[in-house]
């Protein structure tokens, strides 16, 4: 039987599937780092307490800079170690990781619906309308927010909710741009001109047909600008103007410890690299969406 004949009999089997490449496939296609590392510190945030048994914001003294526990002097009831007030270090950790995450969640839920809905809104009326935003824009671009934030907490206290505020009123920006950006090309196209014709009323082009073709990127735009509001988050805790002690907040267990770098320095270096990790989680995840979502790079993958 010829070569063709077994084909068209079904003769030849079709080749075996190789196991061992598919979690190399996994790795490759799916973001599955990012999302192992992001679903520790949710774990982390939502069921800390649970975990290590301790209370974040009291100490025992006697056990002050206490080494972690594969050091000489260290304990295994504190795995990370102790801070310089006897606080369990892994718990705190894992209580700046329910800070970080809630913050940047609430910053980035209320700054992704407002920079959207002026971006559509920009977008689409132009003119008078998209100039006092966008100018808008340009101003909270242009302001030093770090200069912005100090004078804020002296005059109104350092409080979480100045911080949040805050953040939210600098992040909107750059979700205003760039939606305004992609609203500008999706208003001339075709089904928008039939839903005009068609008597559509401007709300509902906005949510059911320009909406659609936007979320992409805010989505990504999203996973990208969560790192850096944790980042400055941070930095404003580190600079005493941040998340008030003695809430656990990484940023500012950063800054408690940078006093006693050279005799314990896991103060420092624990809750630097958690911030470390949940940047380049977010980040890595960013750029996977944005290779996933973008029609351009979707047809390179």
């Amino acid at each position: 039987m010829t070569a063709r004949n077994q084909i068209a009999a079904g003769a030849v089997r079709p080749a075996k599937t190789n196991y061992k490449s598919r979690p190399r496939r996994i790795l490759r296609e799916w973001p599955t780092l990012p999302l192992i590392t992001l679903s520790i510190f949710i774990v982390f945030a939502a069921f800390g307490g649970l975990i290590s048994g301790y209370d974040p914001t009291s100490g025992v003294l006697t056990e002050r800079n206490t080494p972690p526990s594969w050091l000489e002097g260290g304990s295994m009831s504190h795995l990370l170690g102790t801070d310089q007030l006897g606080r369990d270090i892994m718990t705190r950790v894992m209580h700046g990781a329910r800070v970080s995450l809630a913050v940047a969640g609430i910053v980035l839920a209320a700054g992704a619906i407002c920079g959207t809905a002026l971006g559509l809104i920009s977008g689409w009326f132009g003119g008078v309308i998209d100039e006092i935003i966008q100018r808008f824009v340009e101003f909270t671009i242009a302001v030093p927010f770090i200069l912005v934030a100090l004078v804020v907490v002296i005059v109104l206290g350092q409080t979480i909710e100045v911080i949040v505020s805050l953040l939210i009123i600098f992040s909107w920006g750059s979700f205003t741009r760039q939606v305004r950006a992609e609203t500008l090309q999706l208003k001339h196209r075709d089904y928008v001109a039939f839903a005009q014709v068609a008597g559509a009323s401007t709300s509902r082009i906005l949510l059911r047909h320009i909406l659609p073709g936007v979320i992409n990127t805010v989505m990504v735009l999203i996973s990208l600008t969560v790192g850096a509001l944790i980042i400055t988050e941070s930095v404003l805790s580190y600079l005493g103007v941040g998340i008030p002690p003695p809430t656990p907040a990484w940023g500012l267990m950063v800054a408690e410890g940078r006093l006693y770098i050279v005799d314990a320095w896991w103060l420092t270096f624990f809750p630097g690299l958690a911030i470390f990790f949940t940047v380049l989680a977010f980040n890595f995840l960013g750029d996977w969406l944005r290779d996933r979502l973008d029609p351009n790079l979707r047809q390179l993958l």
